[in-house]
């Protein structure tokens, strides 16, 4: 039950707060990280192993993360994630002044820092619900995608900015002197504990529970093609993500402020999509849509991939064209999923989803370093957006995927008779 009031909510704002710190010193430091192992290696195959070890250790750990969230204390599980968090980042401080660090050290820290990320994650997400009343719900998750947007705006430019003045060793102080400003907010309020009783009955009912996502998922009409179509461009965007510092510092002979532009070019596009989501409250024909939507974010990666050297404004023009669509991809599926999936089965399918699509991504993220050596970064993503674009024009022409409806009430009560028909 929502037991939430405006003292859990005050308590909330609070938190949230602090954690907006908390997320901006990390979000400088991954940045400064990642162009440190760009700098000092300038080899994609590094690169493609940093994002990797992130990756891989969020994918591991998450889904026992997740179930840790709803059983241990949560403020307790924050505070130690946060401080253990911090304190590593001393300790590669203290290596960096001793010049004792290395690119493996800095992939041991990448590593450490993900696990940690992976509790904080899922346990400050599950704490929205039981602190936040309802009504307030859809707001805060818009001002929470808002303000994260900004956030994620503008450490990029003050990593770049901090990075042409100090050295690597003073800026990884960003981190630690963020976290004690957001433990402070995170010790003085109370959390609300959620003990379910019939939590012990369920935990022996996991492989059932599974089962009966994958049943709920093959049941909706076009469901598995959706959801394998988003593995696959998962797996294609995973070369530009990965690889957009080299991209920018070898290739292009950029700098960290270059990074950081495109970084924005793409943020404000992302931003700009969000804006358009919130404002127009419906869309008709949502597959039709992505579909569409699909094959212009396919063009900005090309349009990336075409960028003559030197020519940073143009990779953000590419850039932007990719971020202003993929809010609105994201929320067209997310809406699917809402409308289609029943909410008592709502995690199962959506925690399948994500799994599967984030299963795909390490292989992504590990091949586009041997991939980029191969062709070239800039063949590499023209050929991913290349293929992109085939992938979209093959489903949306020979699975049929263009002939479901999941827009009218008749057929959605087609889908919710079939759901309901599943037996456990």
């Amino acid at each position: 039950a929502n037991q939430a009031n405006q003292k859990t909510f005050r308590h909330y704002l609070m938190f949230w707060s602090g954690q907006l710190f908390s997320l901006f010193g990390s979000m400088v430091v991954y940045f400064v990280i990642i162009w440190w192992v760009t700098e000092e290696t300038q080899s994609p195959m590094y690169l493609a192993i940093a994002s990797f070890l992130f990756i891989i250790c969020q994918v591991i750990v998450l889904p026992i993360a997740g179930v840790l969230a709803d059983r241990l204390n949560r403020k307790v599980i924050i505070l130690v994630a946060d401080s253990l968090q911090a304190v590593s980042t001393l300790i590669l401080l203290v290596l960096f002044q001793m010049n004792l660090a290395n690119i493996w050290i800095v992939f041991i820290f990448i590593s450490i820092r993900s696990v940690f990320q992976a509790f904080h994650l899922p346990t400050v997400n599950s704490i929205i619900p039981i602190m936040v009343p309802k009504e307030s719900l859809s707001r805060i998750n818009g001002i929470n995608f808002l303000f994260t947007g900004v956030v994620q705006i503008l450490t990029p430019l003050i990593g770049a900015t901090l990075m042409i003045f100090l050295p690597i060793k003073t800026i990884l102080w960003v981190d630690l002197i963020t976290f004690c400003i957001a433990v402070i907010p995170l010790i003085l309020i109370e959390i609300p504990s959620v003990r379910n009783p019939k939590e012990t009955v369920e935990k022996n009912s996991f492989i059932k529970e599974f089962k009966l996502g994958i049943k709920t998922i093959k049941v909706i009409p076009g469901l598995v093609i959706v959801i394998f179509y988003s593995m696959l461009l998962n797996f294609l965007i995973r070369p530009m993500d990965t690889l957009m510092p080299y991209y920018i510092n070898v290739i292009h002979g950029g700098s960290a402020t270059h990074l950081a532009i495109v970084l924005i070019f793409f943020q404000g596009g992302m931003i700009g999509g969000a804006l358009i989501t919130s404002i127009k409250k419906t869309w008709n024909n949502k597959l039709k849509v992505i579909f569409g939507s699909v094959i212009i974010t396919m063009i900005g990666y090309a349009i990336m991939a075409f960028a003559p050297t030197g020519e940073f404004l143009i990779i953000g023009i590419g850039g932007a064209t990719m971020g202003l669509l993929l809010p609105v991809i994201n929320s067209l599926y997310q809406t699917i999923m809402q409308t289609v999936i029943p909410p008592d089965k709502m995690g199962r399918v959506t925690s399948m989803d994500n799994s599967l699509s984030m299963s795909i991504s390490p292989i992504g993220t590990i091949i586009s370093g041997p991939l980029a050596e191969m062709l070239g970064v800039g063949n590499l993503f023209l050929y991913c957006a290349l293929l992109g674009i085939i992938v979209t024009v093959s489903v949306w022409s020979f699975t049929g995927i263009r002939t479901v409806d999941y827009e009218t009430k008749s057929e959605l009560d087609v889908i919710t008779a079939k759901i309901n028909s599943i037996k456990n």
